[in-house]
């Protein structure tokens, strides 16, 4: 039977399996490009600005490109992966599964756009190293606030709302799956950045902040596809 919102709510276990499949591949290739672009240490005798893009420097254009190009085929994926969790929710209440879809379409619109904004921030700044290293930092600053703060604000929005509304859902009994189930969200990415942190400047531990969404995602999709197989869902 169709829902008001237009999608078959008999639930669909190997669709769904099959989209969280989908999402553990697409966010191994943006971790593997989070990674290209995240692995490098600062330079410890720089401060402010200077001292956080200083970790750049030694990123080559070549990995700098392979990060943009793994996030602008991947983050996509990992959003059409989504509609796997859409389902979850749209079986049980079309009211979260309304505002989830509207962060899905938020994060298909501005998430690929944003990481690469990302990596063309960190080209940019070492292109202007290479001609002044005195304002480099400054010339990066600037573009990214003219071209990078605007998407990544718009993003921000969707992002929260995707994933505040997906442990509403699962708090609240609206999914298909157990309410414990709301452990299993990409806001869980939040604590690999904390854990990063404690090894200080290495450049394993950049590379792994750089890609928090990316574990996130993974934690979710790998949790959430387990738990649809203890379900018993066919």
């Amino acid at each position: 039977m169709m829902n008001l919102i237009g999608i078959d709510n008999a639930p669909d276990w190997k669709r769904i399996r099959h989209l969280f499949s989908i999402g553990i591949l697409a966010a191994l290739l943006v971790l593997l490009g989070d990674f290209l672009l995240g692995w490098g240490t600062a330079d410890e005798s720089l401060t402010g600005i200077e001292g956080y893009f200083s970790r750049y420097l030694t990123v080559s254009d070549g990995r700098i490109f392979w990060s943009a190009l793994l996030g602008l085929v991947g983050i996509p994926l990992e959003c059409l992966s989504y509609f796997g969790v859409y389902r979850l929710i749209a079986a049980k209440s079309e009211t979260y599964a309304h505002a989830y879809r509207s962060g899905i379409f938020g994060m298909l619109i501005f998430g690929a756009a944003v990481h690469v904004m990302c990596c063309a921030a960190v080209y940019h700044f070492k292109a202007l190293y290479a001609i002044d290293p005195a304002s480099a930092a400054e010339g990066a600053v600037k573009f990214a606030l003219y071209f990078l703060l605007p998407a990544a604000a718009l993003m921000a929005v969707f992002f929260f709302l995707l994933s505040i509304v997906q442990i509403r859902a699962f708090i609240k009994g609206a999914t298909l799956l157990p309410k414990r189930c709301a452990v299993y969200s990409v806001l869980t990415g939040f604590a690999v950045i904390a854990v990063a942190r404690l090894f200080g400047n290495h450049p394993a531990a950049y590379a792994v902040s750089t890609g928090w969404i990316s574990f996130g995602n993974l934690w979710m999709f790998g949790g959430l596809l387990v738990a649809s197989y203890r379900q018993g869902g066919k």
